[in-house]
């Protein structure tokens, strides 16, 4: 802001201007309350139209200064959370990335080259099947004519077994309609169950209050949440499941009715698409990886631009961040550039380090957009109904999880966001730690906080894979419009946090993997302290939570003192014991982010140690399905010191600051703790770079027991691949890259002009 700026207050008369001045009442009316008896107003110097009360600026924008309204107010800065800018209609989306001629055909050559692999390997199973089919019928497999299935475009086909989405070839029942798909009947010809075994998951029982911090169980205790699946197998479903076999020629029987099918016909081979279709893709897909030009565009540097094992040299240590101590590794420090250093033509380090599986920190995303409020109440206003406007908060109940015992609990709304500034405690004084649970739904998020979800996706980094509408090398936003797109967000996470690692109750996303790629950026903080009085009664109830683990035998004999003391997340070094201090943090939240490689030394140690671990209602986990996608775990500091000194592992370790940007790869095992009270935006795109990784762990999710969480496949990865690769080969073929090379220098890099931006 200028220094000259002068603070124009009621008494301001626009001179010169040919609007129509506002006069008595209307003079004093404030922009964002809509009201005239607040007292003094501050005029805007550069519309010359819209006030803001005292009051209003104090509230509702406490960073910013009587001068800065003057200046040039939050209406013509596009920001004002007034709620009739929050709500207006017709808001302009952020302006869709202009991709150059050059740029595009280098983005489709990528796909192609990382894509056409997975498509020869779909091919080759499809080829396999038709051989068995072959078999069956006694024919050559030449004279084998795969039905089409009737199916609509907009429609999902699950396997009605391992629900997995179906892309192409599956046999279907002809009675009943029951699919299935190759990957279950070659589980069937191998005589093994098919997706998975029919395990009965455990119930988690309420034992009552006291038992949170200590006391003995009460099992009189009604169930005060429900988090484990209340629909359980059947006896009669895992004899059949077990008893269902292909038959000797291949053929696969409809399984009987008590798993889902009608056991009166034999599984037919059907497919989704023209026979021809997917040779045919290959064909074209070879043709141009075979040509000169797919080699200039396909060529890249195998150098990262950046130092980033010795920090030395100035570019690596102005993009990089320590989050390892790792002996003998080369990838401690991440890759961290500020937001302005990747819309400056940092793609391609970018690539260096997400193709290795990396996680990415990209700095100060926020500072790219208009500077919309993400405080809770200014999101709460955007976000209340018209019809109940009038209504107080207090009246409107929001649901949260307890991250204590995991249980859901209601909770008006202004409560909510009290204690997410303020701070809430337990009955007995232990800091309570709330999750707002899918509020607002991912559904509607754009829908009812338009002017967020602008300012999130203009926030977005390398929006070329981010970018949830149109970014190229985002293989999600390739889906044909009459078919059925996953649900990848936006989605918030709005949670309570604490700097002290308290062992219970902490403010945490437990250990898990997304089966896609993920972006989250912190939009929010609000710094919780401890109260003085809070400290000794949390010495006092931590002493307790650790003699109940020893009452519990949850360590076996050979367990040290040491390891006893530094249970359940005590701080380190152990000269602490078990004492809690204050902690001042400047970041928000603290991730743990795993490698792939080293994922299944993590499963074995969670398996060996899983009962130092509690998950619902506080009790003990019982059973481990798979430790990961169980999201039962969340590691403490003690936990991560043990799994290194165990398996020598650790995992990157860093704080998302205000204004940061977590990129975390497809199948790298990450977990969460809220040091401050935060709101997080994120979405999920679908990078080239792990397709393979994505279709890696919709199989593991395949094999789950039929009742479990992550059984689904939301995300339909190979669907999504297939139709990307479609996608990429016809922008090619309409580029003319192959027959049109006369477009294109054969001697010169490719350059446009105006024209050539699409």
């Amino acid at each position: 802001m200028s220094k000259s700026t002068k603070v124009s207050y009621n008494e301001y008369h626009p001179p010169g201007t040919r609007l129509n001045p506002l006069t008595g009442d209307d003079a004093l009316m404030c922009h964002q309350c809509q009201r005239n008896d607040k007292g003094r107003v501050i005029w805007c110097m550069f519309c010359r139209r819209k006030r803001y009360c005292e009051k209003c600026i104090k509230r509702w924008y406490p960073h910013l200064s009587e001068a800065d309204f003057a200046e040039k107010c939050p209406f013509c800065h596009n920001n004002c959370n007034c709620k009739a800018c929050l709500r207006m209609k017709g808001i302009a989306k952020p302006a869709e990335r202009m991709i150059k001629k050059a740029a595009k055909i280098r983005y489709c050559c990528y796909i192609l080259q990382l894509l056409l692999p997975w498509l020869r390997d779909l091919r080759q199973e499809q080829l396999v099947e038709i051989e068995i089919e072959a078999k069956i019928r006694g024919v050559v497999s030449s004279d084998i004519k795969v039905r089409v299935s009737e199916c609509e475009q907009d429609e999902r086909i699950y396997c009605n077994n391992c629900r997995t989405g179906i892309v192409d070839f599956h046999r279907s029942c002809p009675t009943c309609l029951y699919d299935l798909c190759l990957s279950c009947c070659h589980e069937l010809r191998e005589g093994c169950t098919p997706g998975g075994h029919g395990i009965v998951i455990l119930e988690y029982h309420d034992r009552g209050r006291e038992y949170l911090h200590g006391a003995a169980p009460n099992n009189k205790n009604k169930v005060r949440g429900r988090f484990s699946t209340e629909e359980h197998v059947s006896a009669d479903y895992l004899s059949c499941l077990g008893e269902w076999k292909a038959n000797s020629d291949g053929s696969i029987s409809c399984p009987p009715k008590e798993i889902g099918g009608c056991g009166s016909s034999i599984l037919e081979l059907k497919c989704m698409f023209d026979e021809k279709f997917l040779s045919g893709l290959e064909e074209r897909g070879d043709e141009i990886v075979k040509s000169n030009q797919f080699t200039k565009f396909s060529n890249k540097s195998d150098k990262c631009p950046c130092n980033i094992t010795s920090g030395q040299n100035d570019c690596a240590g102005r993009m990089q961040r320590k989050a390892a101590c790792r002996e003998n590794s080369d990838d401690n420090y991440l890759y961290c550039p500020s937001a302005s250093d990747a819309q400056n033509g940092e793609i391609e380090h970018f690539q260096k380090h997400w193709e290795k599986g990396e996680p990415v920190i990209v700095r100060d995303v926020l500072e790219l957009t208009s500077g919309l409020s993400w405080e809770p109440l200014v999101m709460w206003r955007a976000l209340r109904e018209r019809t109940v406007s009038k209504e107080a908060p207090e009246k409107f109940a929001v649901k949260a999880i307890d991250c204590l015992d995991w249980c859901e609990v209601e909770i008006n709304i202004a409560q909510f966001f009290r204690g997410y500034v303020e701070g809430r405690t337990h009955y007995n004084k232990w800091p309570e730690m709330l999750k707002l649970k899918d509020w607002p739904p991912s559904s509607c998020f754009e829908e009812r906080l338009p002017r967020h979800g602008a300012e999130f996706i203009s926030a977005l980094p390398f929006p070329e894979y981010t970018d949830p509408r149109s970014g190229p090398l985002n293989l999600a936003v390739k889906l044909p419009k009459d078919v059925l797109e996953p649900d990848l967000g936006p989605k918030t996470y709005i949670a309570y946090g604490l700097a002290e690692e308290l062992g219970r109750g902490d403010s945490v996303t437990k250990l898990h993997c997304d089966v896609s790629d993920a972006v989250n950026v912190l939009t929010h903080t609000s710094e919780v302290t401890l109260r003085d009085y809070q400290f000794p009664i949390i010495e006092k109830l931590k002493k307790k939570h650790i003699d109940q683990d020893m009452r519990e035998q949850l360590y076996t004999q050979q367990t040290s003192e040491k390891e006893k003391q530094n249970v359940e997340g005590e701080e380190q070094p152990a000269s602490s014991g078990n004492s809690i201090e204050q902690k001042q943090t400047e970041g928000g939240a603290l991730w743990d982010i795993f490698r792939r490689e080293d994922s299944l030394m993590l499963q074995e140690y969670l398996k060996k140690h899983s009962r130092e671990f509690r998950h619902v209602h506080c009790l003990p986990v019982e059973q481990v399905i798979h430790p990961i996608h169980d999201q039962s775990f969340y590691l403490t500091v003690a936990h991560k010191k043990k799994l290194k000194a165990e398996y020598g592992i650790e995992p990157w370790t860093f704080e998302q600051k205000l204004g940061e940007a977590v990129l975390i790869p497809a199948g790298c095992p990450h977990q969460v703790r809220n040091l401050k009270s935060c709101i997080k935006v994120a979405v999920d795109f679908v990078s080239p770079e792990n397709v393979w990784e994505c279709m890696r762990l919709t199989e593991e999710f395949r094999k789950l027991p039929e009742e479990h969480k992550a059984k689904e496949d939301k995300l339909e990865i190979k669907k999504i691949a297939l139709h990307a690769l479609n996608q990429v080969i016809k922008d090619l073929e309409d580029d003319k890259f192959i027959s049109g090379c006369n477009a294109i220098s054969k001697e010169e890099p490719l350059v446009e002009s105006e024209e050539d931006e699409t």
